[in-house]
Order: structure tokens, then C-alpha cells, then sequence
């Protein structure tokens, strides 16, 4: 059994993944930056550990454990803040510098396909596909970044494995579902160029498997991508999705060149007023939902023997159980 510390612990993620460990008969300490967030870690089977990424004492708070992983983050798709950068820069680094301290030996950080996005399609790319030169947005930037960082901490006596899912999804989702089943309701959503465009997606219980497989065979400094396998046709997939909601899909279509040019405008609006504009769309998001994002997982299913536990129909009949 191993001793488990997660960042990020209250998150869709992280509660999932201490699910995963704590089944699995692992001792799992999680981060939680409040009282709910500490009684949400709680009830998932974890001990809270309160405060933030940035706490003086997380050396401290990590004694005794031999695993950390790092599923903490700033999602936030829109302008750069400073609260995103200190998030996914200064945590990852007083993260992994606290876990070197404190003799954690293995850490697998969480990152995203996100990394490597900058608005063109990217397709069935492998670990070896370079950092864009330009990034979609802030998300895109810090991830890499933090990737970045969590790795310059690899060395004999901590090993650092890198995961990029695509698109998590599946029970208790806080996240994506929620977002689409809101714009479904309020007549917000349209098809891109009619949607008909390929991604690839990653079911939580599959992400946890990848999490599991890495911790046992991830190579030192290495970078994995893990995914629910073949990728989807991204309309068909959504429709699937929101019909688990009893919602039908729409049937608004938007050009792409269009819904492009006013990403592109309103980063430049959201820039020059510090974020104060809100624009309909940011490149972050036009990168992450607009064109064609597949990547292959040979890497992983080679080198982490790992392979998805659920399928896409299996996740969609459990969340039209749920």
C-alpha cells in the first residue's frame, strides 16, 4: 500500500482519483483550500489537509507519504490572470520543491493536450509534438509551463511522470457536462462548420487507470497521453452526451472562419482591458472545441500497459443511469 498526497483534491479529478486509490487500499492525503472543499475530500475517504498550493507547511503535511500527485489547477480558458499564473507556475514549483523535501519518491503531474494547442488542428499527435510557438491562450502557456517545471524536479530520488488527458469526462463531471447542458438550455450552442470533426476524449475511470499504470511503470521525465482510445466524431459524441441529460442537440451551425476572427478579436479586447471585457469566445476556447484535437496513446499503451477500462458507450449508459 502507498502513502498518496493529491493537490487539487476537491476537484472533479481529484475526488475521483482518491476514490480510485482509497478502493484500491492506498492511505490518501488530499490538499483543500477551504472547509467545504476539506469536508468534500472527507467524504470521498481522504484526510484534508487545509490550505493552499503556496503553504509554508506542505513539506510538512507530506511527511510519510511516498506518492505525490499533482492534479491541481487554473482551468480558467479566458484571459491570463495573475491568480492563474501564481496557480499553475508558483504551485507546481513550491508543489514539487515541498514534495522533493519531504522524500516523496514518485509524482505524476496532471497536465492536458491543452499544452500543445495554438488554434490549428492537431492531429493524431504523439508525445514528441513540440510546444506551439505561439499558444491559444493563458491556459495553454502556464500548462506547459508548469510541465515544464514539474519536470526540471526529476531525478533519481523523485521520479516525475507527465499525464495529458483530453476532455474528462463522466460521472460526477463539474465540469464540461455542466457547462454544455447550460448553453443547451439557453439556446447557446451551435455546431462549428456542422461539428463533424474528430477529438479524443478521456472518461475518468480511464484517466485513473492511466494515473494508476504510471505511478507502477511511467518512465523518470517521461510525458504520456491517455484517452478513451479511438477518437470520436466531436457532434456525435456532444449529442450522445446532452441526450444522457434528456436534452436534444441543436441544430445551429456557425462558421468557423467567423467564430476564429471573433476569438481573435476578443483576446485583443480582453488584453487591452485586462480582462474587464468578457468576449464571447477566446482563442483558448476556439483551440479547444473548434478544429480536430486526436492524439495518440501507442506511448502509453506501450510503455505504461495501459488500456481503457470503459468504453465511450459504457461512461454514456452510466451517466444516463446516474
Amino acid at each position: 500500500m502507498s502513502r498518496i498526497f493529491i493537490t487539487g483534491g476537491s476537484g472533479y479529478v481529484g475526488r475521483n482519483l482518491i476514490r480510485h486509490f482509497i478502493a484500491r487500499g492506498d492511505t490518501v492525503i488530499a490538499l483543500a483550500r477551504s472547509a467545504q472543499a476539506a469536508a468534500a475530500v472527507q467524504a470521498c475517504g481522504a484526510t484534508a489537509e487545509q490550505g493552499d498550493l503556496l503553504l509554508p507547511s506542505l513539506s510538512s503535511a507530506m511527511h510519510g507519504c511516498d506518492t505525490l500527485i499533482h492534479a491541481a489547477a487554473d482551468t480558467n480558458h479566458g484571459w491570463c490572470t495573475p491568480a492563474q499564473r501564481q496557480t499553475n507556475l508558483d504551485g507546481t514549483r513550491h508543489v514539487l520543491a515541498s514534495a522533493r523535501h519531504a522524500g516523496i519518491q514518485r509524482v505524476i503531474h496532471i497536465s492536458t493536450e491543452s499544452v500543445l494547442l495554438n488554434g490549428e488542428p492537431l492531429v493524431n499527435a504523439t508525445e514528441e509534438h513540440e510546444f506551439p510557438s505561439k499558444p491559444a491562450g493563458g491556459y495553454s502557456r502556464t500548462k506547459a509551463e508548469a510541465e515544464r517545471i514539474a519536470l526540471s524536479f526529476a531525478n533519481e530520488a523523485m521520479s516525475v511522470v507527465v499525464l495529458r488527458p483530453r476532455f474528462v469526462w463522466g460521472r460526477d463531471d463539474t465540469t464540461a457536462l455542466p457547462q454544455l447542458v447550460a448553453a443547451a438550455r439557453a439556446g447557446k450552442l451551435a455546431w462549428i462548420d456542422g461539428g463533424d470533426y474528430h477529438t479524443s476524449i478521456t472518461h475518468i475511470a480511464n484517466l485513473c487507470e492511466g494515473v494508476d499504470k504510471a505511478l507502477q511503470h511511467g518512465a523518470n521525465g517521461h510525458v504520456y497521453f491517455i484517452t478513451d482510445g479511438e477518437p470520436v466524431v466531436f457532434r456525435d459524441f456532444i449529442s450522445r452526451l446532452l441526450a444522457t441529460q434528456g436534452l436534444s442537440v441543436p441544430d445551429k451551425n456557425v462558421p468557423r472562419a467567423l467564430l476564429r476572427k471573433l476569438a481573435a478579436v476578443g483576446d485583443v479586447l480582453a488584453a487591452l482591458s485586462r480582462g474587464l471585457i468578457k468576449p464571447p469566445i477566446t482563442r483558448q476556447e476556439y483551440a479547444t472545441m473548434a478544429v480536430e484535437v486526436t492524439l495518440d496513446i501507442s506511448k502509453a499503451r506501450r510503455e505504461l500497459h495501459y488500456a481503457p477500462v470503459i468504453s465511450t458507450s459504457a461512461g454514456l449508459d452510466e451517466l444516463r443511469a446516474a
